[in-house]
């Protein structure tokens, strides 16, 4: 390498860098804000002004758009040699940039002419430039790459596979901030964006998809999608899809609380005084669903609690942290994975269709929870309501769930019928349903559901309301002495 231009906004790194160039006699071009920082430091520069023979114009928005920048970029070694050196043209061995910060600064709340000058321009166009010409010209735009120049300068350059797998990543950094400007600029004046491009990073193939025959793959870096077991095999496509499922209904909960999630549906759920009273009693609720399931706890589990996971086949435990006893007890278990429960980075939701994607967003909202028959629940029943809302809201539709005060009893999830999803409710119920509260993620269109559920022993029942019936069923439910809420929100899960 004889001459790097560095032009980068994250000054993290740069100045270490440039001190390894510098001292194996790189030339190094720079300007602005990285020019200064290198000064600062002691570090020798060429300004690029003073090499273009063009001054900085328009408070630092035309810098690096000139010739002797990206020809020197551009232009291919042994090829373009006596035009570039006609023109006075140094060629130019490695860039690196960073962009100006839109994406986060879009999230500032920023007007838009404070925003449209965290657009950047110049460093795009030399970062695709650099990559474009990848045969000559290293780039980097990550400062985690910076290390790899000093190995690249001890043994004489980087590689022509080194700097393809650089151009790559930077063609995919410029993709990724157009995007980004181009979803912005697109729902301005709307909810969503009439284009709309998303970009994943960290892409892992998996093993397979939902079934064998089918190819799989899992992108992302926070969240559920970036996490990898701490012990156990690689995590599979319906792990993650399970373990998605499990950690948003668990956020729904304050106190010691266990969710088991089997192929994408809670089959117990349960709060208790510590967490492995109330994983014990999420895990009898449906003892054979549980065989196999994915679990998630929402506080640190402890030797006792891994001992008694370890009694089941758990295919995925996922938990805030695991103590050190727990860790040795569950290497017994040495398939099982274990995965440390992430802070939630739900955003958007996607759905991919025939030809296209659904994009659904979630708004923060406010149940107006009301009481409309005759009788108010106890407060045992509307504590048993609430536990039973929460879990229904998480439950493939139609879904029934009846509940006690601090566990499932029953959950009937992803049937036709709500009449039949609240017969397999009871069906799989192995505790009494006397006095239990049962929930619907939608309305009662008819008086049917509440009768099926009064005659397994249920009390009361909270529902959206909102059926061209209700008069019907609010009449039904006072018949029975079923104490009934209406929530005015509607939580269908497809």
């Amino acid at each position: 390498m004889k001459c790097a231009l560095l032009s980068v906004w994250d000054k993290h790194g740069i100045v270490e860098l440039a001190g390894m160039l510098a001292s194996s006699g790189v030339r190094i071009l720079s300007s602005g804000g990285t020019g200064s920082a290198l000064a600062g430091a002691g570090i020798r520069f060429e300004e690029v002004s003073a090499y273009t023979g063009a001054p900085e114009m328009m408070g630092g928005r035309v810098k690096t758009l000139h010739p002797k920048v990206h020809g020197g970029l551009l232009g291919r070694r042994g090829v373009d040699d006596a035009v570039m050196a006609e023109a006075g043209i140094c060629p130019i061995d490695l860039l690196v940039v960073n962009l100006y910060p839109f994406e986060s600064m879009a999230t500032t709340g920023k007007p838009l002419e404070e925003l449209i000058e965290y657009i950047d321009v110049g460093g795009p166009a030399m970062i695709r430039a650099a990559a474009k010409n990848y045969r000559d010209v290293t780039v980097i735009v990550d400062p985690g790459d910076y290390p790899l120049v000093g190995t690249a300068l001890l043994k004489g350059g980087f590689t022509r596979e080194e700097r393809f797998g650089l151009a790559r990543k930077a063609f995919a950094r410029t993709a990724a901030y157009d995007a980004a400007i181009s979803n912005y600029l697109s729902g301005v004046g709307g909810e969503f964006p009439r284009i709309l491009t998303r970009q994943f990073r960290n892409g892992r193939v998996l093993r397979y998809g939902e079934n064998p025959h089918q190819k799989g793959a899992v992108y992302g870096e926070t969240g559920i999608a970036g996490q990898v077991p701490l012990q156990g095999k690689e995590m599979s496509y319906n792990n993650y899809l399970d373990l998605d499922s499990a950690t948003g209904l668990l956020r729904e909960f304050e106190p010691p609380a266990a969710v088991i999630v089997k192929h994408n549906n809670p089959c117990g759920v349960a709060t208790g005084k510590d967490l492995k009273s109330a994983y014990v009693s999420a895990r009898d609720a449906d003892p054979i669903s549980a065989y196999g399931s994915i679990v998630a706890l929402n506080r640190e589990v402890d030797e006792a609690l891994a001992r008694e996971i370890n009694g089941t086949f758990v295919e995925v435990v996922a938990a805030p942290s695991f103590s050190d006893g727990a860790r040795d007890v569950m290497r017994e278990k040495e398939n099982m994975r274990v995965v440390l429960l992430p802070d939630p980075d739900r955003g958007d939701e996607m759905r991919a269709i025939d030809g296209g994607v659904l994009v659904q967003r979630t708004p923060l909202v406010t149940e107006r929870w009301e009481v409309i028959t005759d009788r108010d629940p106890t407060s045992a029943e509307m504590r048993s309501l609430e536990l039973a809302w929460k879990v229904c809201t998480w439950t493939k539709s139609n879904a029934i769930v009846f509940a006690d005060c601090e566990k499932t009893i029953g959950i009937g999830g992803g049937q036709t019928s709500r009449v039949d999803a609240a017969r397999f409710a009871i069906e799989k119920a192995r505790y009494p349903l006397t006095g239990t509260g049962v929930a619907s993620d939608a309305f009662l269109p008819f008086p049917d559901t509440l009768e099926v559920a009064a005659a397994a022993g249920a009390t009361a029942l909270v529902q959206p309301g909102g059926s061209i019936r209700d008069r019907e069923v609010i009449e039904a439910a006072n018949r029975l002495n079923v104490a009934m809420v209406f929530t005015g929100i509607r939580h269908f899960r497809h």
